[in-house]
């Protein structure tokens, strides 16, 4: 098969430049199709319990999470000249296209009692710009009095102010959305500056839009870094512009693919398609890396450089193959999560992963075909420097001792279970956030005044029409609210119990001490007040009630907690709910877009150590292609399997918790790290091949062969991922220190522990199974006659 493969690509090759161009005309016209993703994937499956109740809750009552909140702490906030200027920014807030509504103290709404007409009408606090002093205090001593406000809009003890911009859900979907934020902040700032006070924002659409936002600035500084380091590595370890031009040029040429790819597949860009460009680069370059450290060490061999591309092809194909296909398989492993986000993103990297191989497979051979053959600096790197001094090294430690590297794995191995006994699942909203952010700040700012800005939603199902408007239903729903009120990490709730106490102060006069719910005697009369059900019309009423009054609400904010402390107030909650409202008579559910998302990180991380499985499995099924002995393969996992320990144990140890950024790293960097004990099994077996079945002199052979290109393409993938250590969110900042430190404890074990198992299981695993694959396409070990392929014009010292 190889040599057929040989044949087509050297001679066909200005053919297949230009079919290789063609479609990369393709893919780029593709991929500037290709749009971003502005939408809040939901973590859970849509046919999840909670993703269900989710989605009727937003059916009765609208989307929650779209408010974005603005705050500032001042005493004298009540000053004439600064009243007016907020009664101004408010308005002109209000005024912006995709603001749906604004609540602030200038733009607040009381009841007032219409005996003449047997109804509440609502009054704004104020109406006009004020122009006298007197007219601010009478605001102040209005809202002050009104209790409904309280905790919600103000904080009267930190004299702080807050208000509610309610955005529009169609503008917060599409790239229109920074310009909006923008748009608001900016007034708001300048009205900060002119009175020298900070404003602080937070609230769900403002966090996902400055996080997208600094997510999309940073993968491309990502991306230009990863070009620059990789660029730089390659021209430091082959000493010749052409051995990093033209790799990086393969890997310029896999990104368009794969953008393409996406944009054929009608995928958008989000949060982990977006950082793949910089994990493709790295994967590529490690290929290039074997195929040119191949193609140098065959030319020093015996200078023909036909048979050195051929032999390339031949000998490095199968292998990086296999190595792509695990790749591609920890990638692909994701799509069992049934998660959007990870299912899209498992799909393209992979198959972006098997078109990068063909790519560099196939141009690798073609360029330097059309090169003059490599000079002897091009090949010092492989006799002398201070990487064959480290191989050398290596050999001398694996021959002599193999007792030193087991003991030192046993103890390493002992250190890493009791770091895995540390570890810890857990996960909040902006857990990713460096606490020195200002966004961190901000929010930290909210759960100090008001409790916190992440919407948690009780969803209340009395079973009978009309069932909202009982008093003894308002009633319980009261008596939850009190026991809500009992946990600092929830602000005050707000329900129709709240607007039945505000209907009644307003019945007798705006009193504040009226301020509570009705006997019966009141209820009649207080709710022949109320305002009718207006379908399609927000009105107080429809804000906590459907149409057909038998659904109400409880809406609450939340502190930024983690998946460990809203679990313990779901299962304290639980059994008090059902004490209030008995399950035969009410279908009580907490729901929100805070506890939608908590339950989803649960139920990701769980999937994900599926796929992690299900990746182990399959990288087993495929090295059983090119191995077939049971034995040897099981002896190869064994050093790849240690690093994911090793790297569960630093996460243990420094605090790092299981979270979807940090478990999918395991799928991903076991994909990467068996790379190297392929490349060196591989070798392995044709050395037993060409040394008789010595196994000692093949080890040694074949470790010595494969070090070269072990310890370069690690240092590459090392730095490939180590940049992303520079990012200021904390899962990709965990995903480059804990991906880098995973792969460099792999080429550690692969160098010295893996060759050493060999040597001293001996006869015990080296079977002939494992001398003979399983599927033909793996015939490395044979070569190509020069003649049969006729490549134009050139001979074989490749002189045109």
């Amino acid at each position: 098969m190889w040599v057929y493969i040989v044949r087509h690509i050297l001679r066909n090759r200005l053919g297949n430049l230009i079919a290789i161009l063609l479609i990369t005309v393709f893919m780029a016209y593709q991929a500037t199709q290709v749009k971003m993703s502005y939408e809040f994937a939901s973590l859970l499956p849509a046919s999840d319990t909670a993703s269900i109740v989710y989605k009727e809750f937003k059916e009765r009552f609208g989307q929650d999470g779209s408010v974005l909140f603005i705050g500032f702490q001042d005493k004298g906030f009540f000053e004439l000249n600064k009243f007016s200027d907020y009664y101004k920014l408010t308005y002109a807030i209000k005024a912006i296209d995709g603001v749906e509504e604004v609540i602030s103290v200038p733009r607040l709404f009381y009841l007032t009692k219409d005996t003449a007409v047997k109804k509440f009408d609502f009054k704004p606090v104020i109406d006009e710009v004020p122009t006298r002093q007197s007219q601010v205090d009478s605001v102040r001593k209005l809202v002050y009095s009104l209790p409904f406000y309280d905790g919600l809009l103000y904080n009267k003890e930190n004299h702080v102010f807050l208000m509610a911009i309610t955005l529009e859900q169609a503008k917060l979907n599409n790239k229109n959305r920074i310009n909006l934020v923008n748009s608001i902040t900016g007034l708001s700032d300048k009205f900060g500056a002119k009175y020298n006070l900070k404003p602080h924002y937070s609230g769900l659409p403002y966090i996902r839009i400055i996080t997208s936002k600094k997510l999309e600035e940073e993968l491309l500084f990502f991306v230009k870094l990863a070009l620059i380091i990789a660029s730089v590595i390659l021209l430091l370890f082959f000493r010749s512009f052409k051995a990093m031009f033209y790799p990086m040029l393969i890997v310029i040429i896999s990104i368009i693919w794969g953008i393409g790819t996406m944009s054929l597949l009608g995928y958008k860009i989000t949060m982990l398609t977006g950082i793949f460009p910089p994990l493709l680069m790295v994967i590529v370059v490690e290929n290039c890396i074997f195929l040119l450290n191949k193609y140098y060490s065959e030319f020093k061999s015996h200078g023909n450089k036909v048979r050195s591309l051929s032999r390339v092809v031949q000998r490095i194909g199968s292998a990086n193959l296999l190595t792509n296909a695990t790749t591609a398989a920890g990638f692909a492993a994701f799509i069992v999560t049934g998660n959007k986000l990870l299912v899209e993103f498992g799909i393209v990297a992979s198959l972006s992963i098997l078109a990068a191989y063909i790519l560099s497979l196939m141009l690798i051979p073609i360029f330097f075909s059309y090169l003059p053959p490599p000079k002897a600096r091009h090949v010092k790197h492989l006799d002398k420097g201070l990487v064959q001094w480290i191989v050398k090294r290596v050999v001398y430690i694996v021959q002599n001792y193999r007792t030193a590297i087991y003991i030192t794995t046993s103890v390493l191995l002992v250190g890493a279970i009791f770091g895995m006994t540390k570890l810890e699942t857990t996960g909040s909203i902006v857990d990713d956030i460096p606490h020195k952010d200002p966004l961190y700040q901000d929010l930290m700012f909210f759960e100090k005044n008001f409790k916190g800005v992440m919407p948690l939603e009780i969803s209340i199902d009395t079973k009978k029409r009309k069932g909202v408007m009982k008093l003894s239903t308002i009633k319980r729903i009261d008596k939850l609210e009190k026991v809500l009120a009992q946990y600092p990490e929830l602000s005050k709730p707000l329900s129709i119990a709240e607007v039945v106490k505000f209907s009644k102060q307003a019945f007798y006069g705006g009193k504040e001490s009226m301020y509570s719910l009705p006997n019966n005697q009141e209820k009649d009369f207080i709710f022949s007040y109320a305002p009718k059900m207006k379908k399609g019309k927000k009105t107080i009423m429809n804000s906590f009630v459907d149409s057909t009054l038998r659904y109400t609400r409880i809406s609450a904010q939340m502190a930024n907690i983690g998946t460990y402390e809203i679990q313990r107030i779901q299962d304290e909650l639980k059994p008090r709910i059902d004490s209030i409202f008995p399950p035969k008579k009410f279908n009580v559910q907490l729901t929100g877009t805070s506890l939608v998302f908590l339950k989803g990180t649960k139920y990701l991380v769980n999937n994900l150590f599926t796929s992690l499985l299900l990746a182990l499995v399959i990288i087993t099924i495929l090295m059983a292609l090119l191995f077939t002995s049971i034995r040897m393969i099981l002896i190869s996992l064994v050093p790849n399997i240690i690093p994911l320990l090793m790297t569960a144990a630093m996460m243990g140890y420094t605090g790092i918790s299981i979270k979807p950024s940090t478990v999918l790293i395991f799928s991903i960097a076991l994909g990467i790290s068996v790379d190297n004990a392929i490349h060196f099994l591989s070798r392995y077996r044709l050395q037993l091949k060409l040394n008789n079945w010595d196994i000692k002199a093949s080890v040694i052979a074949a470790l010595s062969e494969t070090g070269f290109s072990m310890i370069y393409s690690s240092i590459v993938l090392f730095f490939g991922f180590i940049i992303f250590t520079l990012s200021t969110f904390g899962g990709t900042e965990a995903m480059g220190y804990l991906i880098a430190f995973t792969l460099l404890v792999a080429l550690f074990s692969n160098l010295f522990l893996l060759p050493s198992l060999i040597l001293t299981l001996d006869q015990r695993i080296t079977t002939r199974r494992f001398k003979e694959p399983l599927l033909e396409i793996f015939d490395e070990e044979e070569d190509i006659e020069l003649e049969d392929l006729e490549i134009e014009h050139i001979d074989t010292r490749g002189s045109a």
